[in-house]
């Protein structure tokens, strides 16, 4: 189980820490991953599961970290302090070369995002309150990242980090950004679902 409350690291300074971690323990699962991360706020958490899904190496990231967060994300709508997953989902093994691959490609993201920030902006649209409000367009984010979609985790990982950072940092100007961009991104995965559904009718 893992608990959650704010933390106040800068995203890429903790996401570093933990690939270091990984390496040192030859990998995690997703379980030992989040226990981790546990007290590093919902924002942590969201970035946690959202930025695997960018990692150009085989594997269904996006399937099973969507999934994680998904499930994550209705926990969290109902006020739970303790994430759980199922064992499926929660055992999954991710190697330390993973890892390795998540940090080069995910961290230059990350920092671009953080040039944006200013910690303390808005705060009232970052407070804890407002994980409660942000619960469904994460869950909707989190099922278009899960979605087999060519090319459709791009927009909903972008999404997800932006509000992941602006909780992270309690800036909620960024956070208002994120959600913004969370329309952007739901229609993008509308119009790539319709796509995919005329050329490949059993889609």
């Amino acid at each position: 189980m893992a608990t959650y409350q704010h933390g106040t690291s800068k995203a890429s300074a903790t996401l570093s820490r933990l690939v270091t971690e990984a390496q040192l323990q030859d990998g995690l699962t997703i379980t030992e991953t989040l226990r981790l991360m546990g007290k590093s706020g919902f924002g942590f958490v969201i970035l946690l599961l959202a930025l695997p899904a960018m990692i150009p190496i085989p594997g269904p990231f996006g399937m099973l970290f969507g999934s994680a967060l998904a499930i994550v994300s209705l926990q969290l709508a109902f006020g739970l302090k303790s994430l759980w997953l199922p064992s499926l989902i929660g055992d999954r093994r991710i190697s330390a070369k993973a890892f390795g691959a998540l940090e080069r490609h995910a961290s230059p993201l990350v920092r671009r995002i953080e040039r944006f920030v200013e910690p303390g902006r808005m705060e009232a649209l970052s407070g804890p309150r407002v994980t409660y409000m942000l619960a469904l367009p994460v869950f909707c984010l989190a099922v278009a990242v899960a979605l087999p979609i060519p090319f459709g985790n791009i927009a909903p990982v972008a999404a997800l980090c932006v509000i992941a950072i602006g909780l992270i940092e309690r800036d909620g100007l960024v956070v208002s950004l994120g959600l913004g961009l969370t329309l952007v991104a739901l229609g993008v995965t509308v119009a790539l679902l319709y796509t995919a559904a005329s050329l490949f009718p059993w889609f």
